[in-house]
Order: structure tokens, then sequence, then C-alpha cells
């Protein structure tokens, strides 16, 4: 299915379609600081309410003015429920917490007191913390969950969702925001890898009615590859009209084969992570030449900068490449600052495989636009 929306206007501006966010979770990119970002061209950042609402704290966060004030990001935010983050945590260790009918309870590691997350307490803290694009509270699962769990969770989301869906609402009464400048509600579309359970959670979230929506669950298998079938069914269940969310995508593989099938909007902690740890991303030739939904071993080539076959390499790690990255330094260089353990590496290589993300949605969005 084709995306037919090339762009998404929001209060603190507009995402250009296709789009990868990078993963602030707390508040702030790794290593890099807000006018970083904006200077490499990153239009917009996800932070998470789950780790948010413990660090810095939501008391905070509104007395140091709001998510963007707070970090120093201008241009749009993103808050994803947290949903994901929760289950996770239970799911790993159940005496850390509860999920139930009413939401989530959960204990952070090192504190005495249990929080609750519910569907209501969630808006309400991401309308406070200034969010564009607010995500409702979810109840995720493994696709290898067994189909009655998978059931139990989209009950679960559907009944969060219209929950989510009334406090937003009344909220935004109360406050009597102006409708051009307010926050954009997106409800998640769960039911692991059942298509049956797909389109019941989908049909319900769509007569509830939301902005967008995203795709809920792990988008992999156990063996790490792209659950194709069901992403492309879920896509095929929500109108073209809405951006539908790859939460959780943030492969470059995996981002051009759900570009391709319709996905306007990725984000992951996989690209920063992995520049942090030395894994940067590269292509295989030059811009011109690379078709993003060919074959990935024909276009993606991973460079790892400890190897020593680096120390005298004095070209840089894309020929051509506009991150501020290949433009002034050498593969060479980042080998010295790698192994000298400074902390500009994790700056620079954060930076370089957030242009290469750039570059991919550039090359991407020009492949749809001609139709290939």
């Amino acid at each position: 299915m084709e995306q037919t929306l090339p762009n998404l206007s929001l209060a603190h501006g507009t995402l250009t379609f296709p789009v990868f966010l990078p993963d602030a979770t707390y508040g702030m990119v790794r290593a890099v600081d807000a006018e970083a970002l904006e200077s490499l061209g990153i239009q917009a950042l996800v932070m998470n309410t789950f780790h948010l609402m413990q660090r810095p704290g939501s008391t905070t966060i509104k007395a140091l003015g709001g998510l963007n004030t707070m970090s120093g990001w201008q241009k749009p935010i993103m808050t994803d429920s947290g949903g994901f983050q929760a289950y996770s945590l239970i799911h790993n260790n159940p005496r850390a917490g509860t999920i139930s009918e009413q939401g989530l309870t959960f204990q952070p590691e090192g504190s005495q007191h249990k929080i609750q997350l519910t569907p209501e307490k969630s808006i309400q803290l991401q309308l406070a913390f200034g969010a564009d694009i607010i995500v409702c509270l979810d109840d995720c699962t493994h696709v290898d969950a067994s189909e009655e769990e998978q059931r139990q969770s989209v009950q679960r989301t559907i009944a969060w969702a219209k929950r989510c869906r009334t406090t937003f609402d009344q909220l935004l009464k109360q406050k009597r925001k102006n409708p051009e400048h307010r926050p954009l509600l997106f409800a998640v579309v769960q039911g692991g890898g059942s298509f049956d359970l797909r389109k019941e959670c989908a049909d319900a979230l769509l007569e509830i009615g939301f902005d967008g929506y995203g795709f809920g669950g792990w988008p992999l298998d156990s063996h790490s590859n792209l659950l194709t079938d069901i992403l492309e069914y879920t896509r095929s269940l929500i109108p073209s009209q809405f951006p539908l969310h790859a939460l959780g995508v943030g492969h470059p593989e995996n981002i051009a084969a759900c570009c391709r099938m319709g996905y306007p909007m990725f984000d992951s902690a996989m690209p920063t992570r992995d520049a942090r740890h030395g894994r940067l991303y590269t292509f295989t030739g030059s811009l011109e030449q690379i078709n993003p939904f060919a074959p990935a071993k024909e276009w993606l080539r991973y460079f790892y900068v400890q190897d020593e076959i680096h120390i005298r390499d004095n070209h840089p790690l894309v020929e051509g490449c506009p991150c501020p990255v290949c433009r002034k330094y050498s593969a060479g260089y980042l080998y010295h600052i790698f192994k000298m353990n400074d902390s500009l590496f994790p700056r620079l290589a954060t930076l370089h495989n957030l242009g290469f993300m750039l570059m991919l949605c550039d090359l991407l969005r020009e492949y749809k636009k001609a139709g290939l």
C-alpha cells in the first residue's frame, strides 16, 4: 500500500515522510546536543513517558518548562506511552509489577514505592510534557505469545485506547487548546502474529478515531527477521490518509522494507547505540548508484571502527557524505579517538549514523516519488 501523505503538520514543525525519529528516551540523544541534531537535519525526537516519569520526574519536567524547553529541542517531539518498556520490565521480572485492566503497576529498581501508570495518567503526563504526538497506552506482547495472551492484549489495548481518547478530549476542552496547535493522538495496533486479531484491533481503533496509528509489538521474530507479512497486513488495515508509525523499527534494511509497504515513520535506539559501540553505517557505493529498495547487501555496509585496518585510512567513512563527520574527519582519526576512549568518539559516531539515516530517508523519498 502506498502512503499518500507527504508530510504531517505539528505544533513545532512539519515532518516530511519518510522520517526517522531518534530515540531520546530520557530527554536527550546520548552524546549529542540539540543544536547539533538540528544542524544535522533531524526532524523530530521520540521520548519515553515510562522513563521520564521516573527520571527526572513529571514535576521536575514541569518546573523546567516542559520537554522542549528542558532539552533545548524546539522541533517536534513524540512521546511513547511506555507500554513496551513496562511490558519488558514486568515480563522479564514478574515480581517487578503487574498488568491489569486498570493499567500497569510497577516498582522501579532501587525504589521502595510502586508506581501506577493508567491510560488516563499516561495522557495527562504526555499533555503536561508538551509533546506534539501523544501515544495511547497499550498492552504489548511478544509475537510468540499464546493466542489467549494476544487476545487479552488486544482487548486491553482497545479498552485503554477508549479511555485515552476520552481523557485526551476532556483535557483539551479544559485547556481550550486551539485545534491548529493541539497535539495529535496515536493509537497502537496490537495482535501479535494473528491476522484476525490485528484486524479486530485496527477496526476497533479506527471506529474510536485517532490522528494516526502505530504498529505495536516486537516487529521481529525469534531469529531477528522482520515480520514482513504481519507488518504489510497491518498497513493494509489502516487507510492511507493516516500515518502508521513502525514503532521500534530502526535497522536500515527494515526501514527500507517498511517504507516500501507504506510506513512513513520510524524510531529506534539502534543507530545511536551501534554508533557508540563502534558499528557505523556506510553505503557500498556512491549515493547516485544506490537503490534502497534493492537487497540490503547491495547498498548497506558496516564499518567496524575498532578494526586495525583503519589505523592509517585517510578517507572519510562515506565518500560524498554531507554529514559533518565525513566532511572533516578520516576513518583513521575515528579509529584513533575510539582507541583513546575519548568522549569525542560517541558524539562523532552518533552524528554519522544519524546522518546516514537521514540520507537513507532522502533516497527512499526520491524512489517513492519516482514510483520505483
